[in-house]
């Protein structure tokens, strides 16, 4: 009988120190997760579960262990928000499987994302043809994005990527737009822009750039 009052208070007390702690690591919806988020979720869990089960071995060799991977997790997050490198080394980037509604065979091979995929995809959006889709976006997540063409609109179709992210250019986006480096400075001066760096976000579509510079 006292193993199970002990089973049910562990039980409990880890209960809220995981919705304590998932709550610190902050608001992240289950699909937008990234794999540093899901190791640390999936290795609390598990050593909540042994720590039910053995109620023998002290709780604090199981709620160390907790505290320590949340303090990497929340490290690691800030060190993502300072750096684009290593952001897209853990959570990835997004890759554009349909450009102007051609679909990218490479692009899709280095994801090693298939036709299957995609058509699954495209389903659980509504969308019956892939002729139908403009643009087509794998988001780090394994989410689809997807922009449709506009019936009736002769206007050139255009996606508004980023050119510029935390200061540092996006070389291979510059490279969709057909554009260059050179380019994107010279248009950055015109408008009273002359360091990249000051730049957090710069967007560029028909003609217009949206620009926001660092607080």
């Amino acid at each position: 009988m006292e193993q199970y009052v002990i089973m049910i208070a562990r039980t409990l007390f880890l209960y809220f120190l995981i919705l304590l702690i998932f709550r610190i690591m902050g608001k992240r919806e289950i699909g937008e997760l990234s794999i540093l988020d899901l190791v640390v979720f999936i290795m609390i869990g598990e050593m909540a579960v042994i720590a039910i089960e053995k109620t023998e071995d002290p709780l604090l060799h199981t709620v160390v262990p907790m505290l320590v991977l949340m303090i990497i997790q929340i490290l690691f997050a800030l060190l993502s928000l300072k750096s684009e490198t290593f952001r897209e080394l853990v959570d990835g980037k997004p890759t554009i499987i349909i450009n102007k509604g051609k679909i990218d065979e490479e692009a899709m091979r280095k994801q090693r994302y298939n036709f299957d995929d995609l058509l699954v995809q495209l389903r659980e959006k509504n969308v019956k043809n892939v002729a139908d889709v403009e643009f087509a976006i794998l988001e780090p997540s394994g989410k689809l994005s997807v922009f449709e063409k506009e019936k009736g609109k002769k206007k050139q179709p255009s996606l508004a990527l980023p050119l510029i992210k935390d200061g540092v250019i996006q070389e291979e986006h510059l490279a969709l737009i057909d554009q260059t480096n050179l380019w994107l400075r010279q248009q950055l001066r015109k408008r009273g822009y002359k360091d990249i760096k000051k730049i957090s976000y710069c967007t560029y579509e028909d003609g217009i750039f949206y620009i926001d510079e660092k607080d």
